[in-house]
C-alpha cells in the first residue's frame, strides 16, 4: 500500500562506523561488543542524535546528519567529571573518521540512560535528560529519577541542571527562522510527565569571538514559562512547530455503592510558536474519551494533522473484547466527525494492538491494525464511505520493507508524504501512497466468487486517490487513460469516464480557490437520483456521522494569513454551506435550458450573451500550434456546442455567485472561465492520450480506407466520453463530433452509420458532410451513404454542400435553386419584354425546356440584380435539365 524510500539506516549509517572506532579505541582489528545504539530524536532539519555505550563504559551522544557535507575531527578532554568533546572543521580527506557527515556531540564519563536530548539549530546547546536508577551504595541516598541538564557545546564549558524530578521529562528545542550568526537566544520545551510544559529562553552571549556561552546561568530558572499545566497526552511537530495537548477536568461524579468515581472532560488544544518564538493557544476542541485512568492513554491512541485548510483528528478506544475495534476521525474543517466500528473477528486473535496506528498522508488517513485490516480515509471528500479504501485479509500491508510494526510517525516531508521510523531496526522510511498498488486495484479482475459489488467501491476510491491526490503526474494519468481505454463498458455500480472528468476538472480547480469541495462535483455519484447500496457502506464496517463539531478558535487565528486563518474561513463556510439545500453544482441540472436553446433557430441577445461567454473560454484554451496538436479540435467553428459552452458557463457563475458570493464577481467570473477551459482541454488530454497508445498518424482520418483494431478502439474511446459528457449534459470540444464521425464512417457499416445518426449519437457537421461528398467517391455504396446522409441533414445547410459534390443530383437541385430564386425575382420586376426567337442559338427541338431557357436568360439580362452565385446560369440549368430527362429515360447512367 506504501510506496516506501529508505532515508536512515542505524546499523549501516552509524553502527558500522562506531565499530571502526571502538576497535580504533581498543586497538583490536575487530569490536565484537554490543554498543548499544538507541535513537533519541530527529530534529526538524532531519538530524538524527543517538546515543551508544563504548568500550571505555561512557556513554556518548552523536548527531548524523544527512543533509550536510562538511567533515569533522574530533578530540576530548575531560572536565567536572565529564569527557566533553571538542568539534573542528576539517578538510583533509585522509582521516578515517570523515567518511560519513556524522559527529560526536557529548560524553558522559559513566553508562547513563539518556531518555530525551534535543541540540538547538545553531549546535551549540545540548539538552539532555537522564533517567537515573541507584545501585550499590547509592541506593541509601535520595536522588532524583530524572535529572535534566543544558550543556555548552561550542565549545564544551559549563553544565546547567534544569530539572531534577521524580518523573520522566522530554527535551525538545524550538527552531527559530533566524542566522546562526545572529541568533543569541534559544528556546527550550520541558514536557514533564506529571503534566506541565515549561518555555525555558535560554539567552547567549560570544566570548572571544567564537564561544557561545549561556548568559546569567544562575538566573536561567526565572526565565522559564509555565505554558501548560494538568495535560494527560501531548504532541509535538517539529515541521510546523505546534504543540497538541490534550487537557483534563472534572465534568461530573458518580456515586457507586462501593466507590466514587470522576467523569473526565476532555479538551484538545494547540499552541502554535510563532518565528519570533512568541505563542499562542489557537484552538481548542472538547472530545468525547471515553473514561479511562488518566495517563494511560497510548500515545499512539491519538493523533493530530494538518493539511491546508484542514485539521483531522484522529483517536481510537482500547481493544479490549478483540471482537470489535472502534476509532473516531473528527473533521474539524468538515464540521463533523465519523465514528468507525470495525468487527474484526478471528484475525484479531493474533494482534497484541491495543490501539490501531494513525499514518497521516496528505489529506489520507491511514488507520492501521496489523493483520486486521488497513483503512485509508480520505478526509477531504468524506461524504460517501466509497471514496475510501478499506482493505482486509492478505491485501494488509503497508510495505515489504517494514519488518516490524512498532512504528512511529515523524513529522511530514512534504504534501504527498510522511517519515516513519521503525523502532525495532533503527531505520527511518520516506512513505507515500502507491500508485502502483493503486493501479493493481484498478487492473485486477474481479475474483471468481467476489461480486462486482465488492470489487466496485475499492476500484472507485483507487481511482479518485490516483486522479484527485495524485494526477498531477502526467505519466500517472497517462496510465490511468490507458485504464480507461481498456474497460470501456461501464462498470455495475459507477461511470469510470465521468469519474475521471469530474474529478480531474475538480482536482485542477481546487487548487485555485479553497471552499470549492462543497460546491462542485467531484464524482458521478451525486448526479445519481439513488446511489449503489454497495458505494454506501463497507462490510463489517459501522460508520456513524455527527455534525456540528464546534472547534473554539482563540487569540491570534481571527488575525492571521496563515494556516489557522484558513481553517477558521473553511470551518465558517463548511457550517453556512450545510444550513442550505443542495449547494453542489449538479451539471444535469443545465439539460432544460439546453433543450430550450436548441430550439431556438434566430438569434437573440442571450444567443450573443452565450457567444460571448464561449469567446472567453477559447481564449483561454491552450490552443498554441494548434496544426501540430495530435487531435484537430478547435479549428473548426461548431455552432450548437459553442452555445453548449457558453451556457455551461452562464449557469456555473450564477451558481457560484448564489453559494460563495464573499469571492467576488472578478474572482468567480475568472474560476468558471478557467473550469469549462479545463473540461475542454481534459477531453482533447484524453483523446490525444489514446491516440498515442494505439499509435495513431494523420491516416487515421482518411475516409477513403476502412479501419483497423486501432481505430475501432478509439472510436469505442470517444463513445464513451460522448455518452458519458451527454449524460452529465456537458460540454464538448469544437470538432469533436466532425472527428466522432470520421471515425464512425470508417469502422461501421454504411447502415450502422446513418442508424447512429438517427439515434442522436452521431451528429453531423458541415465539415464532416463536406469531407464526406468530396473525399469518397460516386460508386453505388458511397452514393447511397451520401443520399442517407443529405437526407438526415438540416435543408439551412443542404444546399452548400450540393456545391462540393460532383454528381447530377446535386447538379438538379442546384438548378431548382437557380430557377426558383431567378421566378422569385421575376414576380417582383414584372413587366420586362421577352425577346424575339430569331436570334441566333434559338433551338426549337423541344419547345418547353427552350422556352424556360430562354425566359432565364431574358430575365437575367434585364433584372435590376441579376442572382449570380458561383457557375450557375441558364446554360448550366439547361444542360442539368436534359441530362436528368436522359436519366430518367435509361440513355445515360449516373
Amino acid at each position: 500500500m506504501l510506496k516506501l524510500k529508505e532515508q536512515f539506516d542505524l546499523q549501516r549509517d552509524v553502527v558500522f562506523d562506531l565499530l571502526r572506532k571502538e576497535a580504533s579505541v581498543c586497538r583490536v582489528k575487530e569490536y565484537s561488543e554490543d554498543v548499544d545504539t538507541r535513537i533519541l530524536n530527529i530534529e526538524r532539519d532531519g538530524s538524527v542524535l543517538y546515543s551508544w555505550k563504548g568500550a571505555t563504559v561512557t556513554t556518548r551522544i552523536g548527531k548524523y546528519d544527512p543533509n550536510t557535507k562538511q567533515n569533522k575531527v574530533l578530540s576530548c578532554c575531560i572536565h567536572d567529571g565529564f569527557i566533553f568533546t571538542l568539534i573542528h572543521n576539517c578538510t583533509s580527506a585522509h582521516s578515517t573518521l570523515c567518511l560519513l557527515p556524522r559527529q560526536l556531540l557529548y560524553t558522559f564519563d559513566k553508562q547513563v540512560c539518556v531518555s530525551s536530548c534535543s541540540l538547538n539549530k545553531e549546535g551549540t546547546l545540548l539538552a539532555v535528560s537522564l533517567a537515573q536508577s541507584p545501585s550499590g551504595q547509592e541506593r541509601l541516598k535520595p536522588i532524583s529519577k530524572c535529572l535534566t541538564l543544558l550543556i555548552e557545546i561550542h565549545p564544551i564549558n559549563n553544565t546547567k541542571v534544569l530539572k531534577a524530578v521524580d518523573c520522566r521529562v522530554k527535551v525538545q528545542f524550538l527552531h527559530q527562522d533566524t542566522e546562526a550568526k545572529s541568533a543569541l537566544e534559544s528556546h527550550l520545551l520541558l514536557f514533564a510527565e506529571d503534566g506541565y510544559v515549561d518555555l525555558y529562553h535560554v539567552l547567549l552571549s560570544k566570548q572571544e569571538g567564537y564561544r557561545v556561552v549561556i548568559s546569567n546561568p544562575e538566573r536561567l530558572s526565572r526565565t522559564a514559562e509555565r505554558l501548560l499545566e494538568d495535560f494527560c497526552w501531548a504532541q509535538w511537530d517539529g515541521h510546523t512547530q505546534r504543540l497538541y495537548c490534550l487537557t483534563r477536568k472534572v465534568a461530573h461524579t458518580k456515586i457507586h455503592p462501593s466507590s466514587l468515581s470522576l467523569m473526565w472532560s476532555f479538551v484538545l488544544r494547540c499552541i502554535q510558536f510563532y518565528p519570533n518564538q512568541s505563542c499562542d493557544t489557537v484552538v481548542g476542541h472538547r472530545l468525547a474519551l471515553e473514561t479511562i485512568p488518566i495517563y494511560i492513554i497510548d500515545l499512539r491512541a491519538i493523533t493530530v494533522t494538518c493539511f491546508h485548510s484542514s485539521m483531522c483528528v484522529c483517536y481510537s478506544h482500547p481493544l479490549t473484547d478483540k471482537q470489535e475495534l472502534t476509532y473516531v476521525v473528527v473533521l474539524v474543517h468538515k464540521d463533523c466527525t465519523k465514528r468507525f466500528r470495525v468487527s474484526l473477528g478471528n484475525d484479531a486473535l493474533n494482534s497484541d494492538q491495543l490501539h490501531p496506528l494513525f499514518i497521516p498522508i496528505g489529506y489520507y488517513m491511514l488507520v492501521y491494525l496489523r493483520g486486521c485490516f488497513l483503512h485509508c480515509i480520505n478526509t477531504r471528500q468524506q461524504e460517501l464511505l466509497c471514496h475510501s479504501l478499506f482493505l482486509t485479509g492478505q491485501d494488509v500491508n503497508l510495505g515489504a520493507q517494514l519488518q516490524s510494526d512498532a512504528l512511529t510517525v515523524m513529522h511530514k516531508d512534504d504534501e504527498t508524504s510522511v517519515r516513519l521510523l521503525e523502532l525495532a531496526s533503527g531505520s527511518i522510511h520516506t512513505a507515500e501512497l502507491s500508485p502502483a498498488y493503486l493501479l493493481h486495484i484498478l487492473r485486477s479482475d474481479a475474483r471468481p466468487r467476489c461480486p462486482s459489488s465488492r470489487t466496485d467501491p475499492r476500484r472507485l476510491a483507487a481511482l479518485h486517490c490516483l486522479l484527485v491526490f495524485m494526477g498531477d503526474d502526467p505519466k500517472l494519468e497517462l496510465k490511468v487513460v490507458e485504464w480507461l481505454c481498456d474497460n470501456t463498458n461501464t462498470f455495475e455500480s459507477f461511470d469510470q469516464v465521468q469519474e475521471f472528468i469530474l474529478a480531474s476538472l475538480f482536482r485542477i480547480c481546487y487548487k485555485k480557490s479553497l471552499g470549492l469541495d462543497k460546491v462542485l462535483p467531484y464524482s458521478c455519484l451525486f448526479e445519481k437520483k439513488e446511489v449503489p447500496a454497495c458505494l454506501l457502506e463497507l462490510p463489517g464496517v459501522l460508520c456513524t456521522t455527527e455534525l456540528h463539531v464546534v472547534p473554539d478558535f482563540k487569540g491570534k487565528a481571527a488575525r492571521l494569513h496563515g494556516f489557522w486563518a484558513e481553517l477558521q474561513w473553511n470551518t465558517e463556510r463548511t457550517k453556512c454551506l450545510n444550513a442550505v439545500s443542495n449547494p453542489r453544482y449538479r451539471t444535469s441540472h443545465i439539460r432544460a435550458d439546453w433543450d430550450k436553446l436548441r430550439s431556438e433557430s434566430k438569434a437573440s441577445s442571450h444567443v450573443n450573451h452565450l457567444e460571448e461567454n464561449t469567446k472567453k473560454v477559447l481564449s483561454v484554451v491552450d490552443t498554441w500550434c494548434l496544426d501540430k496538436k495530435l487531435v484537430p479540435l478547435f479549428q473548426e467553428e461548431d455552432h450548437q456546442q459553442r452555445a453548449f459552452i457558453g451556457l455551461t458557463v452562464d449557469k456555473l457563475r450564477e451558481h457560484l455567485n448564489r453559494y460563495l458570493p464573499q469571492l467576488g464577481k472578478k474572482k468567480i467570473d475568472s474560476l468558471v472561465v478557467n473550469y469549462v477551459a479545463k473540461l475542454l482541454e481534459l477531453i482533447r488530454h484524453m483523446l490525444e492520450s489514446a491516440w498515442l497508445k494505439y499509435k495513431l498518424g494523420p491516416h487515421a482520418l482518411c475516409l477513403v480506407t476502412k479501419g483497423g483494431p486501432a481505430e475501432w478502439a478509439v472510436f469505442h474511446f470517444m463513445l464513451r466520453i460522448l455518452e458519458s459528457t451527454q449524460s452529465l449534459c456537458l460540454p464538448l470540444p469544437p470538432g469533436y463530433h466532425t472527428l466522432f464521425a470520421v471515425f464512425a464512417v470508417r469502422c461501421l457499416p454504411h447502415q450502422t452509420f446513418l442508424q447512429y445518426i438517427d439515434h442522436g449519437f452521431l451528429q453531423l457537421t458541415e465539415t464532416f458532410v463536406s469531407r464526406l461528398m468530396t473525399d469518397l467517391d460516386n460508386s453505388e455504396a458511397n452514393e447511397r451513404l451520401k443520399f442517407g446522409v443529405l437526407k438526415r441533414f438540416p435543408e439551412t445547410m443542404k444546399q452548400r454542400i450540393y456545391h462540393m459534390w460532383d454528381h447530377p443530383v446535386s447538379s438538379a437541385s442546384i438548378s431548382r435553386d437557380y430557377v426558383k430564386t431567378l421566378l422569385e425575382k421575376h414576380s417582383k420586376n414584372k413587366g420586362f419584354v421577352l425577346t424575339g426567337r430569331d436570334k441566333p442559338g434559338f433551338r426549337p427541338e423541344f419547345l418547353p425546356l427552350t422556352y424556360l431557357a430562354k425566359m432565364l436568360s431574358d430575365i437575367e439580362s434585364q433584372a435590376l440584380n441579376p442572382f449570380e452565385k458561383e457557375n450557375v446560369d441558364a446554360r448550366f440549368v439547361e444542360e442539368s435539365a436534359l441530362m436528368q430527362t436522359l436519366i430518367q429515360l435509361g440513355f445515360e447512367e449516373k
